[in-house]
């Protein structure tokens, strides 16, 4: 069917590279009508869904479901008081209920506020007050609904309480109520109907250095994501995606809804408590898995888990972002599957912006080029652009009279940090990176978290990275701490592996490594080893905390 060119002009080099890339987004495009909907009346049997739990539970949901389920959703919200404009959070995990919740959102104009189960009260707190939260769904499933339930009772705003996936006493019970409703749900017209400028999606940034911002996403954002799915993931309009994401962080609409359903492939859900590498590479076995997307870190627990002892036949193609690729990991996996594993980059307030397409050379380590959807800038601190081999910030030049797609419309309510982002014709990402002579990106850190030592500029990712290849160290965060000398030297805070134990002789070691592997004044000076790193809640590590400095408001 081939749904996503109705929205994409698109152009190719003679290598099959995609060149040039334009979203054509029609006037009020709604995603659960004019995608989910469409494609159900077109083919209604087509497989949208494939979900199973760790206890064996199996459920495969085809586009005609979807759209009934979500209809039947949206009925039940709207019975409840929900909608154009309401703000509800979704604590969902991997539940399937995400999904139909989603969808009817969408159809309501409503506007989705998806969160982690791993928050705490006070977290839930700051989140309804920024994000002015009318209702809220949570799973039954773990402590979190304790903690839900200490944030309401605190809360000076009534919300509407909605569990799924298990009863909540005093709660309304999605699973036992939604299915009383009708599977047909008019699309909402006039004031009621959504406009392409109004808010569809919130997310909460995970707050590395300061208090989490709230990003907003309109009702077009989903069409910035046909080039995360078709020109990256690579996805098969009749293959089966599997992104290793919770519905919670902004990579699972990333890569287990938007861009994946307009490019009409099938999406694949294991819905787990705890993770067991095992388990994921027999589930990719077992249902056939065609395309894959994880963080580094899940590639490198299926090396250790001896991957070649699974039948990984179905994969054609495997993407990976986040975080360094571990060489032996990079090598290792091609050795087994033949898939060389493609990078990207991107934020939660953009699309895909840097990446590895199917017909380009890989370099390894690199995050790739430009996504010909975006006009993508290394700045110095003046604006202009650096030359290949300089360290400058990832900046997106910004059209001057039209709407960039995929990219979010600003911080809810807090013009001035959408200020000190968006500011002379760029929107300013924060991140660092460098690029070589074939025009191929590198990154280096956040520009807070540069190192400048003795007048070098040292990157943390590149120590890092050096670091992950001992075999003594199972995590690593590289920060600077102040030198009299030097101004700055490097500090490496390890967790190490369960066969080393820390010592002076391990220390020097490590610096050594780091010194034959790398230039020598990039060597960690400083070395502290310690049990766990102190991360977000995204599981992103705070260096901030590290270096011992303030959070910033």
């Amino acid at each position: 069917m081939n749904l996503y060119k109705k929205f994409v002009t698109e152009k190719f080099d003679e290598k099959g590279v995609l060149t040039d890339f334009k979203i054509h987004a029609p006037d009020n495009f709604n995603f659960g009508f004019d995608i989910v909907d469409e494609i159900a009346k077109g083919n209604p049997a087509k497989k949208a869904l494939v979900w199973v739990n760790e206890e064996g539970k199996e459920h495969i949901f085809t586009f005609s479901d979807i759209m009934k389920r979500s209809n039947q959703t949206a009925n039940y919200l709207k019975s409840l008081g929900i909608g154009k404009g309401d703000k509800v959070m979704c604590i969902l995990k991997r539940h399937y209920q995400f999904w139909f919740i989603s969808i009817a959102l969408h159809k309501l104009g409503a506007v989705m506020v998806p969160a982690t189960n791993q928050l705490t009260k006070k977290d839930l707190l700051y989140r309804f007050e920024m994000g002015d939260i009318k209702a809220i769904f949570c799973t039954y499933q773990g402590n979190i609904r304790d903690s839900v339930n200490e944030a309401v009772s605190e809360y000076t705003t009534d919300i509407l309480k909605i569990s799924c996936n298990g009863e909540i006493d005093g709660w309304n019970n999605y699973d036992t109520e939604f299915v009383k409703f009708s599977e047909e749900f008019d699309r909402p017209e006039g004031e009621d109907g959504t406009k392409n400028d109004d808010i569809m999606l919130m997310y909460f940034t995970s707050g590395t250095s300061g208090y989490p911002k709230c990003a907003t996403m309109d009702f077009d954002y989903p069409l910035g994501h046909i080039m995360t799915a078709k020109y990256w993931h690579n996805v098969e309009e009749d293959g089966v995606h599997f992104t290793f994401a919770e519905t919670g962080w902004a990579k699972s609409v990333w890569g287990k809804l938007y861009g994946q359903w307009i490019c009409e492939a099938a999406v694949f859900v294991y819905d787990f408590t705890k993770f067991d590498p095992v388990d994921v590479l027999r589930m990719i076995e077992k249902y056939k898995i065609t395309t894959f997307c994880a963080p580094p870190t899940t590639y490198r627990f299926f090396i250790k888990s001896d991957i070649s002892g699974f039948d990984l036949s179905s994969l054609v193609y495997a993407t990976t972002a986040g975080e360094a690729v571990n060489p032996e990991v990079y090598n290792k996996f091609l050795e087994v599957t033949g898939l060389k594993l493609k990078e990207g980059f991107g934020q939660t307030e953009t699309t895909l912006t840097l990446f590895n397409q199917k017909n380009m050379e890989v370099k390894p380590g690199s995050m790739g080029k430009v996504s010909p959807q975006y006009n993508v800038m290394l700045i110095d601190d003046n604006d202009k652009q650096v030359k290949p081999g300089v360290i400058g910030e990832i900046a997106l030049k910004l059209p001057e009279n039209e709407k960039q797609m995929g990219m979010f419309a600003g911080y809810y309510k807090d013009q001035e940090r959408t200020n000190a982002v968006i500011y002379d014709g760029f929107y300013h990402t924060g991140d660092l990176a460098w690029y070589d002579e074939d025009g191929y990106f590198f990154y280096v850190s956040r520009k807070d978290d540069l190192i400048k030592s003795s007048g070098y500029r040292i990157s943390p990712f590149e120590i890092e990275s050096v670091l992950m290849e001992h075999a003594a160290v199972m995590e690593c965060a590289v920060t600077g701490v102040p030198d009299d000398l030097r101004g700055m030297v490097v500090k490496a805070t390890i967790v190490l592996t369960s066969d080393f134990t820390a010592s002076e002789e391990l220390k020097k070691e490590l610096q050594n490594y780091v010194k034959n592997v790398t230039a020598p004044y990039k060597y960690p000076r400083v070395i502290d080893f310690v049990k766990e790193l102190p991360k977000t809640i995204s599981g992103k590590i705070r260096r901030i905390e590290i270096r011992g400095e303030q959070p910033k408001k």
